[in-house]
Parts: C-alpha cells; sequence; structure tokens
C-alpha cells in the first residue's frame, strides 16, 4: 500500500483500538494472530470498511511509535514459514498483505486485512469478532452475529476497492478504458471527464469525498491494464497451462494473463486456439476446410462462465486453463448456484451479478443463461463426448474432450450425454428419441438397439422418462427425469 507511513500515523491517533484496528508491540503469537485476522475481517465488514489493520511497533495504550524487533514473514510456526500456516489455518476467503516500514527509526510491521466477503473469516474452523478490546468467539454475541451476517449478505465483491485515492490520470493509467468503449459500443468521449463519468457511472471507479477516485474490484478485474498494478487482484488472472500428452507430467508452456478479464478475452480465446490441435481437409471442389478438435464456441462460452461465475472471495486462487492432447479442463473458484442436472434451462444466478452484467454488454457471457445450451449443442454437432462438470469443495472444472469413438465411451459418460441431450431437445420443444439420438452419437440405424439398451439405462437411473409409457417402443420419445 502506497504512503505506508501515513497510514501509521493516521491510525495512531485513534483514541481506541476498534473491531478493524489493533495495535501491538512486540507480541507475535500465532494462535493469536490467527484469531486476530478472523476477528479483525469480520469486525471491518460489520462497520462497513474495506480494511481492517493489526499493527506492531505501537504502545497499544498510548498508540505510539516504539518500533519491533520482530518481521511477521521472518517468522517460523514449528518448521512452516507463520504467514503460510495463517493461509493454511484461516478460512479460503481470508486474505491479507504484510509489510514493514521504517518511521523516525523505529521499524513497524503492518498486516493490512482485507473485509470478510460471503461469509465470516474463521481461524481453526471459529469465526471470531472484536469486543472492545478483547477477541472473542462470534457464536457468543448473537446480536453481532446477526448483523455480521446482515452486511454479508449486503456486500458485494464488485463493490470493494482495489486501488484507493489515485487521481483522473491514474485512472486512466490504471484502467483500458478504449476497450470499455469498443465492447460497449459507444463512441468514445474526447475528455477526460467525461471517460471518467462513463466508468463511474457503470461502477467500475468512485470518487471519494477528497475528490480523488478509487478503482473498485469490477474495474480492475475487468479492464485492468495491468493486474500486477492490483496486488490482491493478481492472483485471479487468468492462466493457461498446455501439457505433453493426456496427463500433467510435462508441461510445455505456461502463459498467464496480464490484462482484465474483458481487455485480454479475444487475445486468450486466439492463444488457446494456437494451442489446441486442428488440420485441414480438402474437399472435392478442392477447397481447403479447417477441421477443429473443439468447438471455438463451446470453449468461448466455458471460459466465459469460468471468469464471471468463479468465487473471488477464496484468496489466492484464479481460473486455470489445462489443455490436454485429448481435452481442455477449465477450473474456477467456487460451485454453481444452480444443480449441475439442470444448468442447461435454469434461469441464470451469479455471485458476481455486476460484473455479469457489465461482460452481457461487452457480449462476452450470454445474457439469458443460453450459455450451456450453446456449450453442449456445439459439442453434439461435431459428435463430441458431453462436457462434463465436476464439482469439489471450493471449485468446479469443466471438461471438453476431443473426439472419442462411442464404444470406447465410458457408461457414465454416455449417460451423461443422453441427460444433456434430452435437456436441449426439451428446452427446443422437441423430444429426445432412438434416431436423435443415433444422430447425436453419429451412428448407422444398425445401431437402434444398442441405443435402446443405453437409453433403457438412463431411464433406469432416473435421468430421463418417456413422454408417454403407452407408447410403443418403436415410436417412444423421452424428456428429462425433471420435465
Amino acid at each position: 500500500m502506497e504512503n505506508l507511513e501515513l497510514l501509521v500515523r493516521e491510525l495512531c491517533k485513534y483514541k481506541d483500538e476498534l473491531p478493524w484496528l489493533e495495535f501491538k508491540h512486540n507480541n507475535y503469537d500465532p494462535d493469536m494472530i490467527g484469531a486476530d485476522i478472523s476477528a479483525l475481517a469480520n469486525g471491518a465488514t460489520l462497520d462497513e470498511r474495506n480494511y481492517a489493520y493489526f499493527l506492531w511497533g505501537i504502545d497499544d495504550k498510548t498508540h505510539e511509535i516504539v518500533g519491533t524487533e520482530y518481521n511477521l514473514q521472518t517468522l517460523k510456526k514449528g518448521n512452516q514459514e507463520l504467514e503460510n500456516w495463517l493461509r493454511g489455518s484461516l478460512s479460503p476467503n481470508a486474505d491479507f498483505e504484510y509489510q514493514i516500514t521504517n518511521i523516525d527509526g523505529r521499524f513497524v510491521g503492518v498486516l493490512i486485512i482485507h473485509c470478510a466477503v460471503n461469509n465470516p473469516v474463521t481461524f481453526k474452523k471459529v469465526d471470531y469478532i472484536r469486543v472492545g478490546s478483547y477477541t472473542k468467539k462470534l457464536i457468543d454475541y448473537p446480536v453481532l452475529q446477526s448483523r455480521l451476517w446482515k452486511r454479508l449478505h449486503d456486500k458485494k465483491y464488485e463493490e470493494l476497492i482495489a486501488k484507493q485515492d489515485i487521481s483522473s490520470e491514474d485512472v486512466l493509467r490504471c484502467l483500458d478504458y478504449s476497450v470499455y468503449f469498443e465492447l460497449s459500443k459507444i463512441p468514445q468521449p474526447e475528455s477526460r471527464a467525461s471517460i471518467i463519468h462513463y466508468l463511474k457511472e457503470d461502477g467500475c471507479i468512485i470518487q471519494n469525498d477528497n475528490g480523488l477516485y478509487s478503482v473498485t474490484n469490477m474495474g480492475a478485474i475487468l479492464l485492468a491494464n495491468k493486474l500486477a498494478d492490483f496486488p490482491k487482484l493478481a492472483r485471479k488472472a487468468l492462466r493457461i497451462i498446455q501439457y505433453e500428452g493426456n496427463n500433467r507430467l510435462s508441461m510445455l508452456r505456461e502463459d498467464i494473463g496480464k490484462k482484465g478479464y474483458a481487455s485480454d478475452f479475444e487475445y486468450l480465446l486466439k492463444y488457446i486456439e494456437v494451442l489446441t490441435p486442428s488440420k485441414e481437409n480438402i474437399d472435392d471442389n478442392g477447397l481447403r476446410e479447417k477441421i477443429v478438435s473443439y468447438p471455438m464456441l463451446a470453449i468461448r462460452e466455458a471460459v466465459a462462465n469460468a471468469l464471471v461465475h468463479q468465487d473471488f472471495s477464496v484468496s489466492g486462487t484464479g481460473p486455470i486453463i489445462e489443455i490436454f492432447n485429448n481435452r481442455i479442463e477449465i477450473t474456477n473458484s467456487g460451485i454453481p448456484l444452480v444443480d449441475i442436472k439442470r444448468i442447461v434451462d435454469n434461469p441464470p444466478k451469479s455471485r458476481n451479478e455486476k460484473i455479469a452484467s457489465l461482460m452481457r454488454r461487452f457480449r462476452i457471457c450470454e445474457e439469458l443463461g443460453t450459455g450451456w445450451d450453446k456449450i453442449v449443442i456445439a459439442c453434439e454437432k461435431l459428435k463430441l463426448p458431453a462436457p462434463k462438470i465436476n464439482l469439489y469443495e471450493d471449485s468446479t472444472k469443466v471438461t471438453l474432450f476431443s473426439a472419442v469413438k462411442f464404444n470406447n465411451l465410458s457408461l457414465e459418460d454416455k449417460l451423461w450425454a443422453v441427460y444433456l441431450h434430452s435437456c436441449i431437445m426439451y428446452i427446443e420443444e422437441e423430444q429426445m428419441t432412438n434416431s436423435s439420438l443415433r444422430e447425436r452419437f453419429g451412428l448407422e440405424s444398425t445401431s437402434a438397439a444398442s441405443i435402446s439398451r443405453l437409453i433403457k439405462e438412463a431411464v433406469n437411473a432416473k435421468l430421463i422418462k418417456p413422454l408417454d409409457p403407452t407408447t410403443s417402443n418403436r415410436y417412444m420419445k423421452y424428456i428429462p427425469a425433471w420435465a
């Protein structure tokens, strides 16, 4: 953080410690620090502040600068660095950074703690809060607990501050405003004031009481000229990794996005396209046709979903695209807000509504939740395996597969393809049949019997059901089990 000395001097002017402010001299007890980070992060949210502060080298009674003898970054808990131990003991939404400064010949350590987002920050699975100058378990204070949850519900990640108190000139230096106007299809104004007006109206920046500006998380994550200018968000950059073969033993290359998602999106898609195998086919008329391993439409929608719907409160990780010979894995933090079995037809839900809305206006993601429809349909047109969704504790992975022969697909993958095909047919106001499913897999009529057996398996698994059970098997139509 810039002007660290000024920050310390301003904080020392407070007469008392606060729910988001604590002073220590030389006390670096690991468990005390962990519990206090939880309490201060939650206290910052409770008091509607973006940051909390833990300062060492300050007398906690007089608030005089007395200096500290230690540096948190050099201390250890057992054989582990203390900072890493703290991050492992705190909940994933805990985010903090440590800096040290010399003021009048005395060292002061400053732990800058981001406010809690989405959930209370916990230490060793317990959430804490500051009550007066003491750190207490939140569960023992139900009134404060209720107020905190209301604040968490109301507080949006997009509105938090990524960079504060900068001039209008610095705003235009930090943000790729030309992309904003290009993607919005708005003529770019000539005056700086007009450009600032548009960015402010869309919540990319806010004007502070002192006349300076702050860049919001949304403004930075979408339009940053350099994500490195926003240290908290640098870890949210999109990583693209290509491997040799079908496993992670040998990495061929890695690229990390350097700009905001909207600014870098088209470049990153072209980069992914270059890394995915393709070949040229010459038809009977001598015309060249490009044969791709993956539909770019499906890649585009899957990547956009990963960017827009990720859980930004999970610190230390960002979206990752991993390219193998036989598949592409796209992973983001957080899990979907809808049941994955209803991901094709459900209305859209996003934990990042403002980012999603602006990305839709930029035409980077879909408007009415049709992104997954397009992914599935694009894969079906190329007769590819159905895209797969895997959920983990704090993340979601979408896998797109290159061509696999029907007989080489696992039963699980076949059933998932049957289910998604029935969903697509249903939302198009049609029904799945033996014939439509054979077409989906690229099979001849001679495979009708094996497809009938697969349909029966899907019915037994309660993935699909007959539209009319009284119809003869030859003319039977099927719909999703939930329909």
